[in-house]
Parts: structure tokens; C-alpha cells; sequence
């Protein structure tokens, strides 16, 4: 998505340790028009997968999710970090990884809002080791719902949640893969989806 890597070329900061910031755009301050677009991308993406919901985890995956929600008429559910007090016992829940807070949380959704008869689409922001995935994919299976796939809006290309995923069967389809941070220097690979 052209539109988007031009946008992680003029905002984005590569950090040490091989992390990407996009707080200007993405995961802190949000530009509205750019996570319409990607809304929309998804959504001719997925929209023929028969999908009922999107899961997404909070709070970086809200925006794009309830873009492409919008564009597909279908709730979007959000796993959260933090169990709140309106939560009762009855949740999915899963443990992730997270590689940019080096931490665990413990993610959960209510049982209320994803069951057997749903099918899903997967969104988060980014994809690095596959952490926040593989807990939503727990959690969807959990609920004995079906996943059409995961979309995501920015992956590593070149850490292993990616590959990890499309070897275990899952469709993944990612907007701006990035090949390399290298020299502090932003490199895109092509689209590997399936």
C-alpha cells in the first residue's frame, strides 16, 4: 500500500533494537485519513471471506480495525490487557509477548462477544514474532470460531512471526512489509501473501 510506506518514510523513526516508531500515525497520535485507506484496503481484501467480526487487541489495533469495520458493516471486538471491573468471569484469554514493551499481558475478550458462529478477521498494527497473533488465534479458538485471516499494517519481514504464521496455514496479508531497518534506513519488501 503505497500510500502507507510513503507515510512510514516521511514519519518514521527507526530506533535501536529494531524498532519502528509510527506515534505520529499510527500508535499514539492517528491520522484519520490514512487508517481509512487502510480500512478500505482490508476490507477488499477480506471482503469476500464471509467474516461476522474483527478481533483485534488494544490499543494500536482499534483504529485500522474499526476502519475496516466500518467499510464491512460488522462489529469489531478488542482484546484487552487489563481486565476492567464490567468484566465478568466468563472471558477467552491468553498470554502474549510483547517485543517492544519486553513483557507478558494476559489478553482477554468476553465470551459474550465471539462464539462458535463467527468468522474472523485478525488486525493489529504490527507483526514481528507473531506474539499478539498467535494469543488472538488462541483466543479464536477458543471460542470454536473460524479465522478468514490476519490482516496486518505493517510487518517485519525480516523477524520470523511472518513466515511462522503462513507455515501454520494462516492467510496473512500485510500492507508495508518491511525488509530491513538497517543504518537506520527503512528498506520494503515486496508482498509475500498467500
Amino acid at each position: 500500500m503505497q500510500l502507507l510506506k510513503n507515510k512510514i518514510m516521511e514519519e518514521g523513526k527507526v530506533l535501536p533494537g529494531n524498532v519502528l516508531k509510527v506515534d505520529s500515525f499510527l500508535n499514539h497520535q492517528i491520522d484519520p485519513a490514512l487508517m481509512q485507506a487502510i480500512g478500505d484496503e482490508f476490507a477488499e481484501k477480506f471482503g469476500q471471506s464471509g467474516l461476522t467480526k474483527i478481533l483485534t487487541l488494544e490499543s494500536s489495533g482499534i483504529a485500522p480495525s474499526v476502519m475496516a469495520g466500518l467499510k464491512l458493516g460488522i462489529p469489531v471486538v478488542f482484546a484487552r490487557k487489563r481486565k476492567s471491573l464490567t468484566q465478568n468471569s466468563a472471558l477467552y484469554s491468553a498470554s502474549v509477548y510483547s517485543y517492544t514493551k519486553q513483557e507478558s499481558n494476559e489478553i482477554s475478550v468476553s465470551q459474550a462477544h465471539i462464539s462458535g458462529d463467527d468468522t474472523l478477521l485478525i488486525i493489529d498494527d504490527f507483526l514481528a514474532n507473531g506474539q499478539a497473533v498467535l494469543g488472538l488465534l488462541d483466543i479464536a479458538e477458543q471460542s470454536g470460531a473460524s479465522v478468514a485471516g490476519v490482516g496486518i499494517v505493517i510487518e517485519k519481514g525480516f523477524q520470523p512471526g511472518g513466515d511462522m504464521l503462513r507455515e501454520k496455514g494462516c492467510r496473512v496479508e500485510s500492507l508495508a512489509i518491511i525488509e530491513s531497518l538497517e543504518n537506520s534506513r527503512v528498506t520494503f519488501k515486496e508482498a509475500v501473501n498467500q
